[in-house]
């Protein structure tokens, strides 16, 4: 057995932590011979709910979990991280403004961002997921200047996965015969699944997704408005948003990390921007393909950009400069 590692999930009572984990905790995620220390960050009023999380995890009798710290302090939860998965953030409130949701969760990130530059581990892996994912993710990069921001990521696996599935789903094979779908940008409404790269496995022959669905009409419409507007049509039949599947991204996107990208696989996941790769801005967090080795993380470059694409990957980018200038406004504050 090696040392342990010390894992932090944020927003450690809510429901997408209590879906992820059990799988962390099992070795899903770093290994099945890798101890862990888990340390659960929640509100203050929310220690009761993690009190009975932690319960629900020492019965679960794992011989991986070494330890398990649910705390309200930044202090206690962000030190010596080896992985931090920042789940928890302000969610929006009905008739609540964009801008108001992202100062609320400026403030936030800019404290866990500091947190983590005072405490953890300058090798420390942050994946965000709290939503606005990508310009949290860039806020807490900026608070955290002694940490690379190649170590910061944030969460559109799920998309990713969602991408694959439907493909999958449509061609009518398993989704492992799926690869290299691709989300550029934000993880909101306006990102941009990609197929144009991919490839599916039909009767042991690997062919262009275009080719295999045979219908490029739905692979430019409703295939992408599907993946788009998944999490808006799971909160409308489940009155609560992504939980399970989530947490299954969440899992996907750190085990990559941690053990890389098989050969010929890319995986897409939110990563800082700078040389201005496939002509997208600097200076933000914007979902690309990516390989990784070693952990850490390459965009795959050279992918053919048509027109149809350009128009949707410079759509997201715009938005998210809007978000970034906009949060950026308020970090100073």
């Amino acid at each position: 057995m090696c040392d342990p590692i010390r894992v932090l999930v944020t927003g450690a009572a809510g429901q997408i932590a209590y879906s992820l984990l059990y799988s962390i905790a099992k070795g899903d995620v770093f290994g099945k011979d890798q101890p862990i220390i888990l340390l659960l960050l929640d509100i203050s009023p929310m220690l009761p709910v993690l009190d009975g999380v932690v319960m629900e995890l020492q019965d679960c009798a794992l011989p991986l979990l070494k330890e398990v710290v649910p705390t309200d302090k930044e202090e206690v939860a962000f030190k010596d991280l080896d992985a931090a998965i920042l789940v928890g953030s302000m969610p929006r409130k009905e008739g609540m403004e964009r801008k108001d949701l992202l100062k609320a969760n400026v403030s936030i990130f800019k404290s866990q961002g500091a947190a983590l530059d005072k405490y953890a581990k300058k090798t420390v892996k942050v994946l965000v997921v709290g939503n606005p994912a990508n310009t949290n993710c860039l806020i807490a990069a900026k608070s955290a200047p002694s940490i690379p921001k190649e170590n910061f990521s944030c969460l559109t696996r799920l998309d990713h996965n969602r991408a694959a599935s439907q493909v999958a789903m449509r061609v009518g094979v398993p989704t492992d015969n799926v690869k290299n779908v691709i989300i550029w940008g934000n993880h909101s409404s306006t990102q941009y699944p990609d197929v144009h790269h991919a490839k599916v496995t039909v009767s042991g022959t690997e062919m262009d997704v275009f080719d295999a669905v045979k219908d490029d009409e739905w692979l430019k419409g409703d295939f992408i408005s599907t993946v788009q507007q998944r999490g808006g049509a799971v909160i409308k039949a489940r009155k609560l948003s992504s939980a399970m599947s989530a947490a299954k991204a969440i899992c996907d996107h750190m085990r990559d990390i941690w053990f890389g990208t098989p050969e010929g696989h890319f995986v897409s996941m939110g990563v800082y921007s700078n040389g201005k790769p496939y002509s997208v801005p600097d200076d933000l967090i914007y979902s690309f393909p990516v390989v990784i080795k070693d952990k850490a993380w390459k965009i795959v470059t050279g992918l053919q950009i048509n027109d149809f694409s350009r128009e949707k990957m410079d759509a997201t980018a715009t938005e998210l400069v809007e978000e970034r200038d906009t949060a950026v406004s308020f970090l100073g504050a």
